[in-house]
């Protein structure tokens, strides 16, 4: 790791420190991260993930201030907060949108299913998918999860073919926002309304009560479901499946109950 007195020397007065009293001494972890980005770099540059929290925003201005080769990719969801898909339009112009080949609405009539948390063949096609081949930045930290606390710096995705790199992935949530107020960046106004973490509105992995809260900021979220669910079942009938519901409002009922389980004659589909 890089000390002070270090290659952080060179930072020094040009842009926040963030320090850590060790036992083997003073670190800085932006200085750290820096470091990181360089000492991993690719000759064609990273393909840094960037969805407009504040991660992926602490993310893109260190890539900056390391003076590193790379592009940044948003990939539209198409069911992100309208405030978030306004600030990445206002705020960040020359990052590169990813369209999705089918949209949420979309995916939800191909799968004939609604995504759970045991299939989110959402993620897996609007996200995951996406910088193949390359050595991909992310913003994720080890704290925010007990199964982002596993991961490690770098990663190797042999199903996708790319390498990961997480240069923050020791910071803490006071660390981000200690930089992005630090360094006067700016953030989505939903983290001011008292947003934690933003992704998809009506994320199955946010529980009942974070998707009746985004039901209720954005009502017209909950009536596309009902929408696309409506779709679903009739593409089930179609397609000879049963149809395990009467209605998409029926649908949406059991999706709200937070329901893991999957129907047996649909398990094969997500495997």
């Amino acid at each position: 790791m890089v000390r002070i007195g270090h290659n952080a020397t060179a930072l020094r007065g040009k842009i926040l420190m963030l320090i850590d009293r060790t036992l083997w001494g003073d670190i800085d972890r932006v200085a750290v991260a820096i470091e990181r980005l360089r000492q991993f770099e690719p000759p064609e540059g990273y393909y840094l993930a960037y969805s407009g929290g504040k991660d992926s925003t602490v993310l893109l201005a260190l890539a900056r201030m390391a003076g590193i080769r790379f592009d940044a990719h948003y990939s539209l969801t198409t069911v992100d907060p309208p405030e978030l898909v306004r600030f990445i339009r206002r705020e960040e112009p020359t990052v590169i949108w990813d369209r999705p080949y089918r949209t949420m609405w979309q995916l939800i009539v191909h799968n004939l299913h609604p995504p759970t948390r045991l299939a989110r063949y959402c993620c897996r096609a609007l996200k995951e998918d996406k910088g193949k081949g390359r050595v991909v930045l992310t913003g994720i930290r080890a704290e925010e999860s007990r199964k982002r606390k596993a991961r490690q710096m770098v990663e190797t995705c042999y199903r996708g073919n790319k390498r990961y790199m997480h240069p923050i992935i020791d910071w803490t949530e006071r660390d981000v926002w200690s930089f992005i107020r630090g360094q006067h960046l700016p953030y989505c106004s939903l983290y001011d309304e008292g947003w934690t973490r933003l992704g998809c509105v009506m994320c199955p992995m946010s529980g009942r009560a974070g998707r009746l809260r985004d039901a209720e900021r954005w009502p017209k979220y909950w009536a596309a479901y009902v929408r696309a669910f409506d779709r679903m079942l009739t593409a089930r009938g179609a397609r000879g499946k049963e149809r395990d519901w009467v209605s998409g409002e029926d649908v949406m009922q059991w999706w709200l109950a937070d329901a893991k389980a999957i129907p047996t004659e649909q398990i094969p589909m997500f495997a």
